[in-house]
């Protein structure tokens, strides 16, 4: 099939690269000149494993082309894949904007025949409201699409290329077909639904992970209250096949460019249509002051953060990705200068995009051993594998006091009770101290 991708970002482009690596031919759409030139030489303009091979593989085999012609990108198209962003607005709601947008400047090169698949994360209503709009510019009936995309960011091929389900929501069974068997080479299971249940799919499911995020986080903080270990705690509850063991690892909340503004849109859905949803208000809450909690156990460890050097391991929301949207090391970064600490940073791929959001109030380190030389306490907030696999002893040597805050609870104990002398506080569980 010939398919148009609108959007390079972290779902188009991955969509993009794998719809061809399953044989079709995509080409690629933006409007940023920067970006698609970069594309065109094989380099993507973001981290994500494993997508720069196929992307070099995909465009020598000629089944991947990058343009910002929109003229040149629809030609022959008969599916048309609209991946724009849909931020958060300031009321909560997602704006549209780009998605709006995009649909007027598809409108007069489309014909009855074109399916237009909004994979964009979208209130219900949207692909009724987006669909109007393009009748509405070209006079005619036109066919859409709900197929919400459910990637992670550090695993976004593999989520791609072994789905857990793909959703395919339409009221055009023919349509709805089309989009079927574009995804059948991937051989995973496919829901077919209505327009609007495809679309809460997406909102419903990550609401639910981030209800489930923060209500481990409750219980970590409970944990440490009464002397408990969250870790076995989460252990024993993930054993119930009815709970399961995802998304119950304690640590300093959730981040990232789904989760915080998907919980707030779909709180303001429900408030649009009158239906209180306290359980998400509190998710929100929980997770908030989750992000600053490292900040408050060096506040009682220390009594005051004034003149004191701390380090940050970590600064992207989650490893294997340089995205630093609604990421904790944001908030950490600012309480922590706001209560006058000297903090050094250090992480492995998104420094730049950190220097961006964070500024420089904050020093970037260039490895793990310069941000914590001379560190009255280190503070690990994201947990790639060059943190989790660091020699502690060799670390609280370097310090001037090895004091460790862990908010990812990704340190062994094995090797914290190496060390001849340290401060260990992980979140739920009782601190070690040798």
């Amino acid at each position: 099939m010939k398919i148009a991708v609108l959007g390079t970002g972290y779902v188009g482009l991955s969509t993009g690269v794998c719809l061809a690596q399953i044989g079709h031919d995509v080409t690629c759409m933006d409007i940023m000149e920067q970006k698609i030139q970069q594309l065109q030489q094989g380099i993507s303009p973001i981290y994500e494993p494993g997508l720069e091979q196929l992307l070099a593989a995909n465009m020598a085999a000629d089944r991947l082309h990058f343009t910002t012609s929109l003229s040149k990108a629809l030609a022959e198209a008969e599916i048309i894949i609209i991946a724009v962003g849909t931020p958060q607005s300031d009321d909560g709601a997602a704006d549209l904007s780009y998605l709006v947008q995009a649909a007027k400047d598809i409108s007069s090169y489309l014909t009855s025949q074109n399916i237009i698949v909004i994979k964009s994360t979208v209130p219900v209503g949207t692909n009724d409201f987006i669909g109007k709009l393009i009748e509405d510019h070209c006079g005619f009936k036109v066919k859409m699409v709900s197929n919400p995309e459910f990637l992670r960011q550090g695993s976004a091929i593999e989520d791609t290329m072994k789905a857990d389900r793909i959703i395919i929501g339409s009221e055009d069974v023919e349509a709805a077909g089309k989009i079927h068997e574009m995804y059948r080479p991937l051989n995973v299971p496919v829901l077919l639904t209505s327009t609007r249940s495809a679309e809460m799919i997406k909102y419903a499911s990550n609401a639910f992970l981030a209800t489930k995020i923060s209500y481990i986080n409750e219980i970590a903080n409970l944990c440490e209250a009464v002397g408990a270990d969250v870790t076995d705690v989460a252990r024993g509850m993930g054993k119930d096949k009815r709970i399961g063991e995802a998304f119950l690892n304690a640590g300093i909340g959730y981040g990232g460019s789904c989760f915080p503004k998907d919980v707030k849109a779909l709180l303001h859905t429900a408030g649009l249509n009158g239906v209180k949803f306290p359980l998400l208000k509190e998710t929100i809450a929980i997770n908030e002051y989750q992000q600053e909690l490292l900040v408050t156990k060096a506040m009682k460890r220390f009594g005051g953060l004034k003149g004191k050097k701390i380090a940050m391991l970590g600064l992207a929301f989650k490893p294997e990705t340089d995205d630093m949207r609604e990421a904790p090391s944001i908030p950490i970064a600012h309480v922590l200068t706001k209560l006058g600490a000297n903090v050094v940073a250090y992480d492995p791929v998104a420094t730049h995009n950190a220097r961006r959001i964070i500024g420089e109030t904050i020093k970037y380190a260039g490895s793990i051993d310069e941000a914590v030389f001379e560190a009255d306490a280190v503070l690990i907030v994201t947990e790639w594998n060059e943190v989790k696999n660091i020699d502690v002893a060799e670390m609280a040597v370097k310090m001037k006091e090895p004091i460790i805050f862990d908010g990812r609870n990704c340190l062994s104990e094995e090797k914290i009770r190496a060390c001849v002398s340290v401060e260990y506080y992980p979140i739920g569980k009782p601190p070690i101290i040798i």
